[in-house]
């Protein structure tokens, strides 16, 4: 046992520098940025603008958390050979692996990928060791976890130590590679192009991109280094490592994204951070039992770095302690039925031959906002005004059955979002967590031989908008020791007083409870809103 749990050792794993300046600046930060904050302006509830301030997340680990750095008195303990000054549990490391790259250190040359993972692997026993020869934390070698935080191409880093089965020059270093493997718990990605970067001009950065070590984002040469089949078109996938273990936090904004003066926003586009496209930020693999699961992950309104980057906010760092330290997972899924097309779409689909309905195409935007009790700032957020709402397609949702009929495809019902709550910040009283979601459907779009159906569209319209809360309250006598409400804001506003209806998740580990989608109006949906809550460790 380990008597430290939830709370384990930090790695912070930066991204890419393209030039050797940035290097070379990045280098000389013993943080190497990750103490960085921002300073932002909000209106408040009188109307006024109110200074807000986020300290960096290395402050606000020692400050909330009791964290504390590993440097004493010039030195990196970690590195040191010093036994004097031991390291505590809660300590956290920041992996320089740009060192080896920079003039002032090494040679200024830049090692690969693999490399840089290796390094990795071989910290983590290092610090493995440090930690527990220090008795008052109180943890042998084979309790001893990790975490991993990494942004943009860190998170690369880490998927290459921990998905490359072949990393190590020797069969002795290829076993401690994978002694250190065990120890990773958790992994916490920002901004990371999971899937390589693709750019207006060209589909994915090609492979002779070798200016700053550009081609580290080509797909093929991600492929090779994160030991994945070659010629693999998605390689997002991440492998032996289980994929509910790692959390992916997406950027939304490019235009605070202002590296190359811009250039840069403009080329990833609209949909992005400014660097990495929101549909590349994303991982995927399997569960303890082998199913094919998507990573949890969260959309948050950020650029890929700087002041008013994902990683330097609150947004980020909310996500990221309450999936570190958090016991409690939510997860929203609408399982759609029916989607009720408007009067005048039917009377036009009536008048037609079953070919030329055939013509017809409708699509649907789902949009969602996740807030937790006493957090002024959205967990989570996917909108259309934002480029970020969730896509689906009527043929997608409904796809025809060689028997010409359509039902609805499970496989394509949209998540919404996955959320983690800490029951150190619940209710003192009753022990209970809580969140609110946001969920609208907007007013779908409709083309009839390829001609926008505009009769009685008024944009921005929804046909279904709600926002919801969820309460989950411990309860030794409910299904899964936890009682679960949730209510309407519109009806009992703050307040989630209907008791939920709970069922064992299959498998165990959870329940899950439905709640009504219902607007049986032209245009309409009937569908279910599926939650889930399991205790999250």
């Amino acid at each position: 046992m380990n008597p430290n749990h939830p709370y384990h050792p930090i790695i912070y794993v930066r991204g890419f520098a393209a030039t050797q300046g940035e290097i070379e600046e990045t280098c000389a930060d013993p943080y190497m940025g990750f103490n960085l904050g921002s300073t932002k302006a909000r209106q408040i509830w009188t109307g006024d603008l109110k200074k807000f301030f986020f300290e960096s997340p290395m402050v606000r680990l020692q400050t909330d958390h009791d964290y504390r750095d590993v440097y004493f008195e010039g030195e990196d303990l970690v590195a040191s050979d010093r036994a004097d000054i031991p390291l505590p549990y809660k300590s956290v490391v920041i992996y320089r692996y740009y060192d080896e790259a920079s003039d002032a250190f090494s040679d200024g040359n830049t090692p690969p990928i693999q490399h840089f993972g290796i390094g990795l692997g071989k910290l983590i026993l290092q610090l493995r060791d440090k930690i527990c020869s220090n008795p008052e934390n109180g943890v042998a070698p084979k309790d001893f976890r990790v975490y991993l935080v990494a942004h943009s191409m860190g998170g690369l880093v880490c998927r290459c130590f921990l998905q490359n089965q072949k990393l190590g020059v020797n069969p002795a270093e290829v076993v401690q590679l994978g002694e250190a493997r065990g120890l990773v718990d958790k992994v916490f990605t920002y901004a990371t192009p999971h899937n390589g970067i693709d750019l207006r001009i060209v589909r994915n950065v090609p492979a002779w991109a070798s200016f700053g070590d550009l081609n580290n984002f080509n797909r093929d040469k991600m492929a090779n280094y994160l030991g994945l089949p070659v010629g693999q078109k998605d390689v997002s996938d991440l492998g032996d490592f289980p994929a509910d273990r790692v959390f992916n936090l997406v950027g939304t904004n490019p235009n605070d994204y202002v590296v190359m003066k811009g250039i840069s926003a403009w080329a990833a586009g609209d949909a992005s951070d400014g660097l990495v496209r929101i549909d590349n930020a994303t991982t995927h693999g399997r569960d303890a039992n082998g199913q094919e699961i998507a990573s949890p992950r969260a959309f948050v309104h950020r650029s890929h770095s700087g002041h008013y980057g994902i990683v330097n906010s609150e947004e980020g760092y909310q996500n990221l302690t309450r999936f570190l330290f958090g016991n409690f997972r939510v997860d929203g899924v609408l399982d759609i039925d029916e989607l009720i097309l408007p009067k005048e779409v039917d009377e036009a689909l009536e008048k037609m031959s079953n070919k030329e309905r055939e013509s017809f195409k409708a699509s649907y935007q789902f949009e969602v906002a996740v807030s937790v009790r006493n957090c002024q700032w959205q967990m989570h957020r996917r909108n259309v005004r934002e480029n970020s709402a969730i896509f689906r397609t009527y043929d997608k949702l409904f796809p025809r059955g060689a028997d010409g009929e359509r039902k609805p495809d499970r496989k394509q019902s949209p998540h919404l979002f996955s959320a983690f709550l800490d029951q150190s910040k619940s209710v003192k009283r009753t022990k209970s967590v809580s969140l609110a979601f946001d969920v609208s459907v907007l007013v779908p779009d409709y083309t009839i031989d390829g001609v926008l159906f505009f009769k009685r569209h008024y944009e921005g319209g929804y046909i279904y908008s709600e926002q919801i809360i969820v309460e989950a309250t411990p309860d030794e006598a409910a299904l899964g020791g936890w009682r679960i409400n949730y209510g309407y804001q519109d009806n009992t506003p703050n307040l989630a007083r209907k008791l939920a209806e709970t069922r064992p998740l299959p498998g165990g580990g959870g329940v899950a409870f439905d709640i009504g989608v219902i607007q049986d109006k032209r245009p309409g949906i009937k569908a279910t809103l599926r939650v889930e809550a399991r205790e999250w460790e």
